[in-house]
């Protein structure tokens, strides 16, 4: 016996855990096998910023565009909460990002790393393969300017 069986929040956990990892790494065939295969229910996306993007064939091809033009990508997560409830589980999370683009055309240096806050909500459907990703909806969190936080003056 390997030890006891994992919990369904752990499968879950796990799983969100291993898509952001495939991200950081850029492996394109891990991140893909992560989601729900063809003729089970469609699969959605929504990158901060972007339109909604449903089916697999569109989905996958968003992540191959943002492997092939992010040189580096790194997620802290934090305020992870995992629900779970028959078949389906959801996760919500922010993921603190850092990332880098291509260098400049004439340097030789990385681009610069810019980081990101991003509000997430991942939906996962239990498959007899495992838990495999439904639905990834990314908003970004707009933080408050200094000018915000001072203007108090009436109109």
């Amino acid at each position: 016996m390997t030890g006891p069986a994992r919990t369904d929040f752990e499968q879950v956990e796990g799983v969100n855990t291993a898509f952001y990892e495939a991200l950081e790494r850029g492996d394109f065939e891990e991140l893909a096998d992560l989601w729900l295969s063809d003729g089970e229910p469609e699969v959605s996306c929504v990158h901060p910023g972007w339109p909604v993007l449903t089916g697999r064939g569109e989905v996958l091809r968003s992540y191959a565009l943002i492997m092939a033009n992010t040189d580096y990508i790194q997620f802290f997560l934090t305020d992870v909460k995992v629900s779970v409830t028959g078949g389906t589980a959801v996760v919500t999370c922010t993921e603190n990002i850092l990332s880098g683009g291509p260098a400049p055309d004439d340097s030789d240096e990385p681009g610069p790393l810019v980081g990101q806050l991003v509000v997430a909500t991942n939906v996962f459907l239990r498959t007899p393969g495992g838990w495999k990703l439904w639905s990834h909806h990314g908003s970004p969190v707009l933080a408050e300017s200094d000018e915000d936080e001072g203007d108090d003056t009436a109109a």
